[in-house]
């Protein structure tokens, strides 16, 4: 059998064909045009993932489902999105409204989420029964995976890592509330962490590297100056990386997974980020005589959306 994985974000649609090892047979994308509204982006979705199917030449009977990764929450009791803020969507009815224009199983999840069961069957922990996936974007998104299966919860809310409170009183979030992880582990913090960082120090590799120009500052520039064997953008991201560990440890002590696995920009960072963690987070760990995950970085990139979306249904 042969599945649909629809990657759905706010500027762009993503659809692609993928066979039941998670190889993409055929990709295509369009602009999302969400200021359409939400019919007209859905069925823009349906057609083409119509398009997709017809070019990749697989016969629509050989399509066991579709599946369709969000930048938002999915309500499984009520089957629709309650909301979506970059879609602007409210209270739609998602999966009927797609299921008007092909006649398919489909199944909807997080975006976040449904990157780790990319993974989980296609990318660095392939195989692995039960992981949580993390990414660190302008965000913290995750995905659980618990037998093999994706945990949403009995609500469908059961994954947003990224808003664990980790600092009392702490740093306000866009969600409303203070002290959230994403707050303090997101390529966003560590960017905050750096302006911080040139502010106090101007005469630092940051300031030289931004050329004083507090917008120029990146998380990549953070993490390149640590290379170059600055102290301050050192002080700074080890300042990051505790508040990682903090949010990575509390994972454990849930979900006690095999592996955790790091995606999103800043992962791109590479062996300096997976050092610097394992440094670290043995410390942190409540049960310091067992075993606990095995840290990893993502392999799937951008087509981990696409590939785990299509994979939804195999998952049930």
């Amino acid at each position: 059998m042969k599945y649909i994985g629809i990657d759905l974000g706010g500027t762009g649609i993503k659809v692609g064909v993928v066979d039941e090892d998670g190889t993409i047979l055929l990709k295509l994308s369009a602009p999302t045009g969400v200021e359409r509204g939400h019919e007209a982006v859905i069925h823009d979705m349906a057609q083409l993932t119509l398009q997709a199917i017809e070019q990749s030449g697989v016969p629509m009977e050989e399509i066991d489902s579709i599946g369709i990764g969000i930048p938002g929450i999915y309500d499984i009791q009520r089957n629709i999105v309650p909301f979506c803020t970059n879609l602007f969507w409210h209270e739609v009815p998602l999966v009927q409204l797609m299921q008007k224009e092909i006649d398919k199983p489909v199944y909807v999840g997080n975006d976040a989420s449904v990157a780790g069961l990319g993974e989980t069957f296609a990318g660095s922990i392939r195989g692995v029964k039960d992981s949580v996936f993390v990414t660190l974007g302008t965000g913290v998104g995750g995905g659980v995976v618990l037998d093999g299966k994706l945990f949403t919860g009995h609500y469908g809310v059961g994954t947003e890592i990224g808003h664990m409170i980790i600092v009392a009183g702490g740093e306000m979030c866009t969600c409303g509330n203070t002290g959230c992880w994403e707050r303090y582990a997101s390529a966003t913090a560590l960017i905050r962490m750096g302006v911080e960082a040139m502010r106090s120090h101007p005469d630092c590799l940051i300031a030289k590297e931004a050329e004083g120009d507090e917008s120029k500052v990146t998380g990549k520039l953070v993490i390149d100056c640590v290379r170059q064997g600055d102290k301050i953008a050192a002080r700074a991201f080890d300042q990051y990386v505790y508040y990682l560990c903090v949010g990575l440890t509390t994972l454990v002590n849930a979900y006690d997974p095999e592996v955790i696995v790091l995606g999103g920009g800043i992962a791109g960072a590479g062996q300096i980020l997976l050092d610097a963690v394992n440094e670290k987070l043995p410390g942190m760990i409540f049960c310091k005589k067992m075993p606990y995950a095995k840290i990893v970085l993502a392999t799937l990139g951008n087509d981990a959306g696409i590939i785990g979306a299509a994979l939804l249904g195999r998952a049930q």
